[in-house]
Formats: structure tokens, C-alpha cells, sequence
């Protein structure tokens, strides 16, 4: 990278950087105003978002992206609706900054609170998710955060318009439009420029593929928050109703197969497998949906595809899915903590001591009782959208909405104390 490059870079930066003291002294009002603006700029330029969608879906094609890949670089009128309304759900939310999250006065007077505070300008890279451009930078202002964003080249022209429209909006309600910055005219040199830019860049959040959030965080020089690329298990315990495990299945697997929440391996009780294994497997073939079976489900089916130990390990992110019996729970938890990335686990079972200890020993940001993966949302849990969903224990664990994008700060108010 040339040196006038590397200029042009730091400039937007320090642009966003100077964007994000404005917006972290905006009132709550002046924020919503600008949201209100996305929302409505979303729905007025949809023609002109979904025409440079269609350029990135032919380029796509074109080199030979995944089924899966395609389906989360496809914005069209529907989702692009859907993220508007979304918009329209963060304004609704509480904004987090300056709540108080702790206070007390000392017995010397002095009085002391902990409130939240912006983190300042949060970085984002992450791959043909054109939603997320709209996700993390709305979350992102109502916290009153600047953002510099790298959408991939995937993504490259539905992304700049997005981030104009951005732009226009925060403009619109009186707020620096700098606020919203991008590297994406810079390639893999502006991701890898932005992983090191610790002047400007509070911290960075990685969203995407497990190459991508592995690299980002073995070479960021900025903080990084760890999302996770979704292993996710089902575990049909053999109290498990018929009904429930049917429904619960492919809801998990088949409803959107593309996203980190997606079913990715089912694991079976043993005295359960002849009674569910039938009627779960003939539902999900019937949505199309190719079973890598273990020797068991084998002996009952041997038309299946045998599973490899590669697969137990794989993020599909298709119609594909891996299937084996085990012998107990305790079984069910070993191969979990074995193959699970901490994403999301759910078990299905009517026996109550089960469900409590798999909520207990389950190591993930979400484990559910007789609920389908595809819960673990932002919008689901209410926060409107969400940056990404955190599989480390530092800071944020989970969905990752408003409150997960401040810090705090400690107010200390005194009369003359000095300490003795």
C-alpha cells in the first residue's frame, strides 16, 4: 500500500474518530431522528440498493460463491423492507448511554457512579452481509458510536450504497456523516490496515466465516470482540416428544440453512432413534436436505452418506446436515463439547433433571430446552438487530445490542476530599 493510500486511510479514520465525540455528546432525540432517516432512505432507495445487489449477485455467481454465500448477499424488496423495519425497532429501545449502572456514596461523602459510555469508533469486517452494514452502523449511532466498516468485495457495491444512504441520513438529522466510513475501495490492504489502527479504532468486531474471525484475530492490533462461526447441535433426548423433535429440527435446519444459528448436527438417544429418527429424517429430505449419518442411522438407512469427522467439525451453512445416536446424555454433552464452536445447543426432552443440567454444563453464549436454534437472534431477544453474536466470556457473551456496545466510566464527585 502507497503512502498516499495509507493517508487517505488514516484520514477517514481520524474523520470517524472525530465523528464519534459528536455523536457520543447527541441526545438520545437527535440519534432516533437520524434512524428514522435510515429507515425511510432504506425503503425510498430500494430500487437503487437491490439494482447494485444484482451486480454483486452476478460477480458472485460469476465466482462461484456457495448456495449459502449467495443467499446472505441477496437483499430484495422484502428483506430490505424487513431491515427497516428493524431501523424503526432500535428507535424504540432504550439508549444506554449515561444509564448508571452502579453508585454509592463512601462514608468520607465522596460520591462515586458507573455509567455507560460510547466505546467511541467501532471497526467491523465481515463477508457478503449486506444487512449487517445497516445492523452494526444503526446499533452502532444509537450507542453513539462512529464506525469504519469492511464489507468484503462480495458485497462491494450494494455496501456503497449503503453506506451513503448512512451518510444521508446522519446528515439529514444534523450529525457528521463521517461518522460512517468504509475501507472496502481498499481491499484485504484496508481490512488489514484497519486491524492495526489502534490510534483511531477502539475495538473491532470480526463477523463471518471461521477463516475470517480466526485471521482477524490472530492479526489485529486493535481489541477484537469474538464472534463465532455456528457448529450448532440439537440433541433429541429420549423423552423427546415426537411432535417437538419434528418441528424443532427443521425449523433449525431449513428455515434460513445460510446463518450461524442453523442446525448443523443432530445427535439422537439411543432409545429414541427408531421412534424419531424416522419421521425427523423424512421431513427434512422432504425440504431437500442431504443427512451424513453415523453407522447407526446407517443400519437403518443405508442410503445415507456416511458422516466423516470432518463433518461433525463443519459450519455447512446448506441444506446439509450431520446425524448420529449416542448412547446418554452424558454422551450427547461429550460429543457437544468436543465439536461445539460456543455458538448455540438445544436439547429436546420432557424430563425436567435433563433440560436443568444441560442449561448447567452446556459451555455456549446460548443453550435452550425444547426451542429451535434459529432463537439466537438479536432480533429475537428484542434488541431490534445485533452486531453479531460473541462466543467469548470477555465483556459480551451472546447477541451483541445496544448496552454490548458501551463501556463504562467511573464518576467520582467530591468536596475538597483528599485521601488520608
Amino acid at each position: 500500500m502507497s503512502d498516499l493510500d495509507l493517508q487517505v486511510l488514516d484520514g477517514r479514520f481520524a474523520a470517524a474518530k472525530e465523528a464519534s465525540r459528536a455523536l457520543g455528546r447527541a441526545t438520545t432525540s437527535t440519534k432516533d431522528a437520524a434512524l428514522e432517516q435510515v429507515s425511510r432512505l432504506l425503503r425510498e432507495r430500494a430500487a437503487e440498493i437491490v439494482a447494485a445487489n444484482a451486480g454483486d449477485l452476478d460477480a458472485g455467481r460469476e465466482q462461484g460463491l456457495s448456495t449459502g454465500l449467495l443467499d446472505r448477499l441477496t437483499l430484495d424488496e422484502r428483506r430490505i423492507g424487513a431491515i427497516a423495519d428493524a431501523v424503526l425497532e432500535v428507535i424504540g429501545l432504550d439508549d444506554p448511554v449515561g444509564e448508571s449502572v452502579s453508585g454509592r456514596s463512601l462514608p468520607n461523602g465522596v460520591r462515586i457512579d458507573q455509567v455507560r459510555v460510547p466505546l467511541g469508533v467501532v471497526g467491523a469486517i465481515y463477508e457478503a452481509r449486506p444487512n449487517v452494514t445497516i445492523d452494526i452502523a444503526v446499533l452502532a449511532l444509537k450507542s453513539g458510536n462512529a464506525v469504519v466498516l469492511r464489507g468484503g468485495s462480495a458485497a462491494e457495491r450494494t455496501n456503497a450504497v449503503l453506506v451513503q444512504l448512512l451518510r444521508d441520513a446522519l446528515e439529514a438529522a444534523g450529525l457528521p456523516g463521517e461518522a460512517v466510513q468504509t475501507v472496502d475501495d481498499f481491499g484485504r490492504a484496508g481490512a488489514n490496515h484497519l486491524m492495526q489502527a489502534r490510534e483511531f479504532v477502539d475495538v473491532l468486531i470480526p463477523r463471518g466465516s471461521a477463516g475470517l474471525i480466526r485471521a482477524v484475530v490472530e492479526q489485529a492490533k486493535v481489541p477484537v470482540i469474538e464472534t463465532g462461526a455456528g457448529v450448532v447441535h440439537m440433541y433429541l433426548d429420549e423423552s423427546a416428544r415426537e411432535d417437538w423433535s419434528v418441528e424443532l429440527v427443521h425449523n433449525a435446519k431449513v428455515q434460513r440453512p445460510s446463518v450461524c444459528n442453523a442446525l448443523e448436527t443432530l445427535l439422537v438417544h439411543r432409545g429414541a432413534a427408531e421412534r424419531l429418527l424416522p419421521p425427523v429424517l423424512e421431513r427434512l429430505e422432504a425440504a431437500g436436505v442431504t443427512v451424513h449419518a453415523d453407522e447407526t442411522v446407517r443400519a437403518m438407512r443405508p442410503d445415507l452418506a456416511p458422516v466423516t469427522e470432518e463433518d461433525w467439525a463443519t459450519e455447512h451453512m446448506s441444506l446439509e446436515i450431520s446425524v448420529g445416536v449416542v448412547d446418554s446424555l452424558d454422551d450427547a454433552l461429550a460429543h457437544i463439547r468436543r465439536y461445539s464452536t460456543k455458538h448455540t445447543e438445544s436439547i429436546v426432552t420432557n424430563d425436567l433433571a435433563n433440560a436443568e443440567r444441560f442449561l448447567d454444563e452446556v459451555d455456549a453464549a446460548a443453550v435452550m430446552v425444547n426451542a429451535s436454534t434459529r432463537f439466537t437472534d438479536g432480533a429475537e431477544f428484542g434488541f431490534g438487530a445485533e452486531v453479531g453474536i460473541s462466543t467469548q466470556k470477555l465483556h459480551a457473551r451472546g447477541p451483541m445490542g445496544l448496552p454490548q456496545l458501551t463501556s463504562t466510566k467511573w464518576l467520582v464527585r467530591g468536596a475538597g476530599h483528599v485521601r488520608g
